[in-house]
């Protein structure tokens, strides 16, 4: 009995020893199932009081939103992002809409897409209508900058006749047309000279801090299908330059899409506005080694590693 009481003993020591070794390491794997951030994404509501259209039901919009929303604040999201057309024919719509967002207990940053602007008689002062603190923007969470591009600036929907934005959308729908490009669309918007400057001086800030980017737009940057913003290729040419940039997210194709480019993940999420019942809505969360895009219906899921660069 003695004996058997000294193997218990000795196993119960080493068992105790082997536990307490392992307590850091299994401390580690808990952290890093915990993200960093965890925000709510949704994109291409298109909410109108209308006769539904194809496969755009409009009234619907209403529905999904609702269980986006409690979706969001089950999950304890830290904000939620809109990637833009919140609405189908302008801000006529717009206060119905917000009163189905309304419940989201945290922040809610948004950017516009080419439906938004239907209707708007002064297009320079349509962000402060959905809230915006500007046109484009970026803030910074923790050690990451999210950074919002305005790809309508140049565009004939959001620009006043004769003004140097619209000259300038002229002489680039012009150079496109002649080389070529298919995007040239009068749904599709580009970027303008002084956010391209803006854009390059946020990239820097990020770099000197030391910070994860993630650039969020409404019109695609990439597949170049018809659908990118007008002048993507300037765009890409700054991106391309830091690695700090770990995602750019994107809405308007509501078929959703993917590519990887120069190590950065361009993902263009589904449109909730399509079908009549199936969603597109998700988490987007940060983790110090990946992102994850945790869709639900329509909207696809992702797994993207972090690299060290």
């Amino acid at each position: 009995m003695k004996q058997i009481g000294l193997k218990i003993k000795r196993e119960w020591k080493f068992l105790s020893i082997f536990v307490i070794c392992s307590l850091p390491g299994l401390f580690s794997m808990a952290q890093s199932n915990t993200p960093v951030l965890r925000i709510g994404i949704m994109a291409d509501m298109q909410y109108a009081d209308k006769t539904d259209h194809g496969s755009r039901f409009y009234h619907n919009s209403l529905m999904k939103v609702d269980t986006a929303v409690d979706f969001f604040n089950r999950n304890k999201v830290d904000f939620s992002l809109i990637l833009g057309d919140l609405v189908d024919e302008g801000p006529k719509d717009l206060p119905v809409l917000l009163e189905h967002l309304s419940p989201l207990k945290k922040t809610t940053y948004c950017l516009l897409g080419n439906h938004d602007y239907v209707n708007v008689s002064k297009p320079d002062l349509l962000h402060t209508t959905f809230g915006m603190p500007a046109k484009y923007y970026a803030f910074t969470k923790g050690k990451w900058r999210f950074v919002f591009l305005n790809t309508n600036a140049l565009s004939e929907y959001a620009t006043t006749p004769n003004s140097a934005d619209q000259h300038e959308w002229k002489t680039l729908v012009d150079s496109l047309q002649a080389g070529g490009r298919k995007n040239t669309q009068p749904w599709n918007g580009g970027v303008d000279r002084k956010q391209l400057e803006w854009l390059q001086n946020e990239l820097a800030q990020a770099r000197k801090n030391k910070e994860h980017v993630i650039v969020l737009t409404h019109h695609p940057l990439l597949p170049e299908n018809g659908y990118e913003t007008l002048n993507n290729r300037e765009v890409l040419d700054i991106l391309y330059k830091f690695p700090e940039v770990k995602l750019v997210l994107s809405g308007h194709n509501h078929k959703g899409n993917y590519v990887m480019a120069n190590n950065i993940p361009f993902v263009t999420m589904e449109g909730m506005i399509e079908t009549a019942t199936s969603n597109a809505y998700g988490l987007l969360e940060l983790y110090p080694k990946e992102i994850k895009i945790k869709g639900q219906g329509r909207l696809s899921s992702r797994i993207f590693k972090l690299s060290s660069k």
